[in-house]
């Protein structure tokens, strides 16, 4: 267990903070989907959260990126107090919901669906500089579009050419929305698979994940290539 500093608390969506906790004089590596426990320095309660950041952004920066939810006041509940300056104990890294060390396929789908964008997002930004000429698809589902994380980010590696990048709303909004909206269904993947060789990784509630094999599957993406995380 190592007793680190957070170093930001930036809103990340109205449910959400990320959470930047400083590395400084503190060896940490891990693999791209990868999660840790987390609290308050010397409390009982941990917590476990995907980073969200890449390990390669984590080398360059210093920090660990965590997408934590919150409560209606803001706070992540009697575990962990976020706040720039708190010490916190972490454990880890965890998990084997990771992006392969070597990929020989060259289309990748990531399925998110609210905050289960945190290891998605770690482990896309690590396929974009990990990976030789991949071809990358992201579609991401939350209940209203403020509840987005990183869709300025997504959006800008889309008009770049770097990712395909879709968006769907589930619930009823007042907002000026004119994305697609409903649950992501057969039609919404189908223009990200490229072929029975597409690696998919899904990571949301577990509507998305029960759902989202089965659909893989009828577009012809063998099961082997479906890789799944709940939260």
């Amino acid at each position: 267990m190592l007793t680190m500093r957070i170093r930001e608390v930036a809103a990340a969506t109205p449910r959400a903070r990320l959470v930047r906790i400083d590395l400084d004089g503190h060896a940490f590596e891990y693999a791209a989907g990868q999660a840790v426990l987390i609290g308050d320095r010397g409390g009982d309660a941990k917590r476990p959260y995907s980073i969200a950041s890449a390990p390669e952004d984590a080398r360059r920066d210093r920090i660990l990126e965590l997408l934590v939810g919150v409560r209606e006041n803001g706070e992540a509940g009697d575990h962990l107090t976020l706040r720039a300056g708190a010490e916190v104990d972490v454990d880890g890294p965890l998990g084997t919901f990771t992006f392969p060390a070597e990929v020989a396929e060259r289309q990748v789908v990531f399925v998110a669906g609210g905050t289960g964008i945190a290891p998605l997002r770690a482990m896309l930004r690590h396929a974009l500089v990990s990976t030789p000429r991949p071809r990358v698809g992201l579609l991401y589902s939350a209940r209203t579009p403020e509840e987005f994380a990183f869709a300025d980010e997504f959006g800008d590696l889309a008009e770049r050419g770097a990712i395909e990048f879709r968006q769907t709303v589930t619930r009823e909004t007042t907002s000026d929305w004119s994305g697609a909206r409903g649950r992501i269904d057969r039609d919404a993947l189908a223009p990200l698979v490229h072929g029975p060789d597409t690696l998919c990784f899904i990571c949301g509630p577990k509507s998305l994940v029960d759902d989202m094999p089965m659909l893989l599957r009828e577009l012809g993406v063998a099961a082997e290539k479906i890789r799944i995380e709940e939260w």
